[in-house]
């Protein structure tokens, strides 16, 4: 390691001598030092690759203290895991490999690692021909993607990314001129919904691609709750078994769009309410809600759903006469549960849903993981003589709950009540220890507010 940290300390040293020449250069010598820094940076995530090759080939990632590499990058690097997975995804395409036997292979994309071992190709040239390669048919054959590959890596040294976009979407036309009829497979790849991201007025975008059978479905449901007059919430008694009468059609303003809303609005209620859902991690399937008592108490602000969303105080009061909820209340200046949980092994319900109030989501450092896709974790080993009490009790999603008993990482309490996981050596970089994510109201709150 010694000869690497001296590598890097002479970049670093170069790196300040160019800092201490920059204001002495002419103009023009200016734009040639930028041009130079521009390949010299081009050319850093062939490196990359290679180093994520070489790990991702000699060792597993529950070795170095996690359950997948995406993980591991998260935790060293303190990227974001859409991050981790760019860079894992293009280390697998641009990286070297290794056949079954241990030879060397060349990259998938060999031409375009080669221009960017050069420094001749940007981030951005990159992500498009990558954008490129996945979106080419399974059909077409290695010869042809390697050949498309040469040539957009050609054009890509010498274009910028505006223009090797349209040239790129030209070669993929050309590859695909009559566009053959999609398969079943073709179909099953490409289907998926996307919630967006909640914005600051409480909305999410919803988008994505469906079957011919969702779409067969959808047309059937819609023909029937998103007609006019039908679920409308500006009605006293909104009409949802039977027909909606002709002042009900009248009194309806809402555009088709804002009725098809209403519609699945409607759809989900009629599950919840059916009771038909089973269970979720130790929880009938419904919404749980958490507030405090001083938002409960003045009908405003807002509470945090299990799935991490934010529900205006008003929406909450007019849902739990749609379906059956939990309702977790916390005292906002203690942070005390009111209702404590019993010892056994497994969690009870009424404990669980404690947890989903303090916790709201996985409390491993780095996780984004809502409530509702996590399990109950015992801070201290039930095998090692934890108890099965609420402040021993933490959530965790499956991954990070599994793979304490297959790595060196451990959980604790801290002197705040907080629970910590504490990483192996190995990883343990200087990181955070406790999870602030489903906790942002902690940041921007005054300490007597907001509790340790």
């Amino acid at each position: 390691m010694g000869e690497v940290a001296s590598a890097v300390d002479a970049i670093r040293s170069q790196i300040a001598i160019l800092h201490d020449t920059c204001d002495t250069l002419s103009h023009r010598e200016l734009v040639e030092l930028l041009t130079e820094l521009t390949t010299v940076l081009r050319s850093v995530p062939a490196l990359e690759h290679r180093v994520l090759a070489r790990l991702t080939a000699e060792t597993e990632p529950r070795r170095l203290g996690e359950a997948s590499w995406k993980k591991v990058l998260t935790t060293a690097l303190r990227v974001s895991e859409t991050e981790a997975k760019r860079r894992l995804a293009h280390a697998a395409a641009l990286g070297p490999r290794q056949s079954m036997t241990g030879e060397p292979l060349a990259p998938v994309w060999e031409a375009t690692a080669a221009a960017q071992a050069r420094g001749a190709l940007d981030a951005e040239h990159v992500k498009l021909i990558a954008t490129f390669h996945d979106n080419l048919p399974s059909w077409v054959d290695v010869d042809t993607r390697a050949s498309a590959d040469r040539q957009l890596a050609t054009l890509g040294a010498g274009l910028a990314p505006e223009d090797l976009k349209k040239a790129a979407n030209r070669l993929a036309a050309m590859i695909d001129q009559d566009g053959p009829e999609p398969t079943d497979a073709e179909r099953a790849r490409k289907r998926g919904v996307t919630l967006g991201e909640q914005q600051a007025d409480g909305m999410s975008k919803l988008s994505g691609w469906v079957t011919p059978e969702f779409r067969a479905v959808y047309e059937a449901i819609e023909a029937k709750l998103a007609a006019q007059g039908m679920c409308n919430p500006d009605d006293e008694t909104p009409c949802v078994d039977s027909d909606p009468d002709d002042t009900q059609r009248r009194a309806d303003t809402r555009s088709p769009a804002q009725r098809r809303h209403d519609a699945w609005l409607a759809v989900g209620r009629m599950a919840l309410c059916s009771k038909n859902l089973g269970q979720h991690n130790g929880l009938p399937v419904t919404v749980i809600v958490s507030t405090t008592l001083q938002e409960l108490e003045k009908g405003a602000g807002v509470a945090v759903t299990g799935g991490g969303s934010l529900l205006p105080m008003g929406d909450l009061i007019r849902m739990a006469s749609h379906a059956f909820h939990y309702l977790a209340v916390f005292d906002q200046h203690t942070s005390q549960a009111l209702y404590l949980g019993r010892t056994k092994r497994l969690a009870s319900p009424a404990q669980r849903i404690v947890l989903h109030a303090r916790d709201r989501g996985c409390s491993r450092p780095g996780c984004t993981v809502p409530g509702y896709w996590t399990q109950v974790h015992h801070v201290t080993d039930w095998k090692h003589g934890g108890t099965t009490d609420v402040d021993d009790l933490t959530l965790a999603c499956g991954p990070e709950n599994r793979m304490i008993d297959t790595t060196g990482w451990d959980t604790r309490k801290n002197a705040h009540g907080q629970i910590e996981w504490v990483p192996p050596p190995d990883l343990d970089t200087g990181q955070h220890r406790v999870n602030g994510y489903h906790h942002p109201e902690r940041h921007l709150l005054p300490e007597d507010d907001n509790g340790p």
